[in-house]
């Protein structure tokens, strides 16, 4: 019974940037990110067959917990007005694919005060696997385990070219163990997100770090104890990063404890009523892209 869990947000960005800004309604209305979005979940499912789908929804893109252990959380994200900066083009379309993705029956599910992310890794925590998590987003790399079944279909490459992630695939692009890829994104740090990381320690320090030990505190002690693993300059900048190692294992790690709606995951064989969706289809002109939807 597997369970595909789509991240919405990664899916439009990666829709509206990968499809032309000449997809529009009769009207002259942008629908690109609407189309590619159909599209790439109908191939999804062909490929992949799941039985239960969960479109994940961000209840708030920068959560209150987590600024608060460190304000510039995704700051370098924020427009003048202090919301999310998106392209003009792509925000009208969101709430009709949002509209059009509950219309197919499957189900919507964010929750206040956490991330899409979170939604997944509560998902992947609780739920028994099989279970894929498509994205475009490196950080739920620590989310993929041997047991339960969880794996990653990494959009990075595009639809066409995505890498299905497991652990030993984490281990043999990051030469770490596949289970620790927080440990090593909290060392290294995330440019996307605005997280700096330790100062002074880029990838090839963070994988060292990370193939010696299982957690930060782990690697502190290995630092002050003048571990042979560590240089003397590694060692001097993990001590000189404690006051940030204090609580950025907590802020790049998933939420896995998210009080989630219970909603029925079930992929539907087909959607209660075309009605409102062909209403969508002739109005905005997203012909086949709908069609391959309901097909899939």
């Amino acid at each position: 019974m597997t369970l595909m869990l789509v991240d919405s947000a990664s899916l439009w960005y990666r829709a509206y940037f990968g499809m032309p800004e000449s997809l529009v309604s009769p009207q002259g209305e942008p629908v690109n990110a609407i189309r590619g979005y159909l599209d790439m979940l109908s191939r999804l499912l062909i490929q992949y067959r799941p039985n239960r789908l969960v479109a994940a929804i961000e209840g708030d893109w920068r959560p209150s917990w987590r600024v608060e252990l460190f304000p510039e959380y995704k700051s370098n994200r924020l427009a003048d007005d202090g919301e999310e900066e998106e392209p003009d083009l792509l925000t009208p379309q969101i709430p009709i694919l949002l509209d059009l993705i509950e219309e197919f029956g499957i189900p919507l599910v964010g929750a206040d005060d956490y991330e899409a992310d979170d939604v997944m890794a509560t998902y992947a925590a609780n739920e028994p696997g099989p279970i894929r998590i498509v994205t475009g987003d490196r950080d739920l790399f620590q989310l993929v385990s041997d047991e339960p079944d969880v794996q990653m279909i990494y959009l990075a490459k595009g639809i066409s070219n995505h890498d299905l992630v497991d652990r030993n695939w984490v281990a043999k692009k990051y030469d770490i163990p596949g289970d620790r890829y927080g440990l090593f994104a909290t060392f290294r740090g995330d440019p996307s997100d605005g997280l700096p990381g330790v100062k002074g320690i880029g990838e090839k320090g963070a994988a060292l770090i990370a193939r010696h030990y299982a957690s930060a505190e782990e690697a502190i002690a290995g630092a002050k104890n003048g571990d042979s693993h560590l240089s003397p300059s590694l060692q001097k900048k993990i001590i000189e990063g404690v006051d940030y190692l204090s609580f950025a294992p907590k802020l790049v790690a998933c939420a896995t404890d998210v009080l989630l709606p219970n909603v029925d995951t079930t992929l539907p064989k087909r959607p209660k009523s075309l009605e409102k969706i062909y209403e969508y289809k002739n109005n905005l002109n997203l012909g086949s892209s709908v069609d391959r939807l309901i097909s899939a």
